[in-house]
């Protein structure tokens, strides 16, 4: 039973972690609920920032998780720009790096994120070298966009991934030379394979974007500490005013690992090995959002989320879990983009290997489909791309494992529906 006496402190002021201090309120928690966060900003969403607030869409408030007010009103100790480095299992405390404050702690919630991978080559400290992934960031690059856009300046981007597509569409939307440097043979090669990669591709290159695909960058050349231009490992060299590094993101896991809880190998994804209830190998310690590694019994795997969703509804059942309710986080996983007039949605796990055939319903050429990546006539994941209201029905189909009929799988004229007994 928990009661009024209890600390609860939640590491982490992303999505996860603001929804998890929500939850823990509207469940009916009545004792210390501490948040800390390593950014100043109140806790934030991130989609925006690569779609509607860099495209300058949104206002930046619209970010904002809560608004300021909501945290007093509630009874969270919010500690923003403060960054916790050490925990104490054994004493069950925290400790804040910039003075040393204990905070004991009866359960602990970990949602530290991810932080972007970065580029290990020559130039990097140059003035326009970017990530993104912080507020902060997304701030700076709406500045250096229509900067771009108004002087007919060129952005390199490493990475084909959704960081680096989304804004490459907001880039030629300020009307910035756009040059995509990809190892893989197409964008998104590792999530939607060689079928789909190729309709991204397109997309990007009717709006003036270039792609140099199986290319690495080896060197960022610069000239009184600003960017000149962008070399690749075949000689060739790109005029370049700012470079974004758009090379995926690595799960904090440092905290976790000082404090001996066990992690999952990075070959496998990485992050904080947790149960269906987001335990950590210590009962008293969760993880959720983009750190945790959750098992998902669906596709018979451990999985790591790197997405929206997977912190909006990790948070609240870790704080249900936390809270001594029967949960299991088995949420299909779930992502969308937005890139000049496409928009997608995609649900389930089908990585690379796992799947024998890509079902199309409807027409790619026009982008109005639903692609399905299908193993043995069951379903494993689906993308819906300018076609809406049916992420409920694709996730049905996976979570029912049956065996489908492709041909109706394929024909826009069968319900998705009546595929499902």
């Amino acid at each position: 039973m928990v009661d009024a006496d209890q600390t609860f402190v939640i590491v982490g002021g992303g999505l996860a972690g603001a929804k998890a201090a929500e939850t823990l309120r509207a469940e009916g928690f009545t004792g210390r609920v501490i948040l800390i966060s390593d950014e100043r900003d109140h806790p934030y969403e991130r989609p925006p920032l690569s779609k509607g607030y860099l495209l300058g869409k949104e206002e930046r408030d619209s970010v904002f998780v809560h608004e300021p007010a909501w945290y007093a009103r509630n009874d969270i100790e919010l500690h923003l720009g403060q960054f916790v480095d050490r925990v104490d299992r054994g004493a069950k405390t925290v400790r804040f790096g910039d003075d040393g404050t204990l905070v004991r702690y009866d359960k602990l919630l970990l949602a530290t994120g991810a932080e972007p991978r970065r580029l290990d080559i020559p130039g990097t400290d140059l003035a326009g070298v970017h990530h993104l992934r912080r507020l902060a960031h997304a701030e700076r690059l709406k500045g250096v966009l229509s900067s771009l856009g108004r002087d007919n300046g060129h952005l390199v981007i490493a990475g084909a991934g959704w960081i680096g597509l989304e804004v490459a569409a907001a880039a030629r939307e300020y009307g910035a030379e756009v040059t995509v440097i990809e190892h893989g043979p197409t964008p998104l090669h590792g999530v939607l394979g060689p079928e789909l990669g190729g309709v991204f591709a397109e997309l990007h290159r009717e709006h003036g974007v270039r792609f140099h695909f199986g290319r690495h960058l080896t060197e960022i050349v610069g000239q009184d500490g600003m960017v000149l231009a962008a070399r690749t490992d075949d000689g060739e060299e790109h005029p370049a005013h700012d470079v974004l590094a758009a090379i995926g993101a690595v799960p904090r896991t440092g905290l976790a690992e000082a404090a001996g809880l066990e992690l999952v190998d990075r070959a496998h994804g990485g992050g904080v090995l947790v149960d269906e209830r987001l335990r950590t190998s210590d009962p008293d310690i969760f993880a959720a959002g983009d750190v945790a590694a959750f098992p998902l019994d669906l596709f018979g795997t451990r999985v790591r989320v790197e997405h929206w969703a997977n912190a909006l509804n990790g948070g609240p059942a870790a704080a249900r879990s936390m809270l001594g309710q029967d949960v299991t986080y088995d949420r299909v996983p779930y992502f969308f983009t937005d890139q000049y007039d496409l928009g997608m949605e995609y649900s389930g796990w089908a990585p690379a290997g796992s799947y024998d055939q890509v079902v199309i319903r409807g027409d790619a050429g026009k982008r109005e489909f639903i692609a399905f990546w299908v193993r043995e006539g069951r379903v494993l994941a689906g993308m819906n791309v300018n076609v809406w209201d049916v992420t409920e029905q694709i996730q049905k189909l996976i979570r029912s494992k049956a065996q489908v009929n492709t041909e109706a799988l394929a024909d826009p004229h069968v319900p998705l529906d009546s595929l499902v007994s």
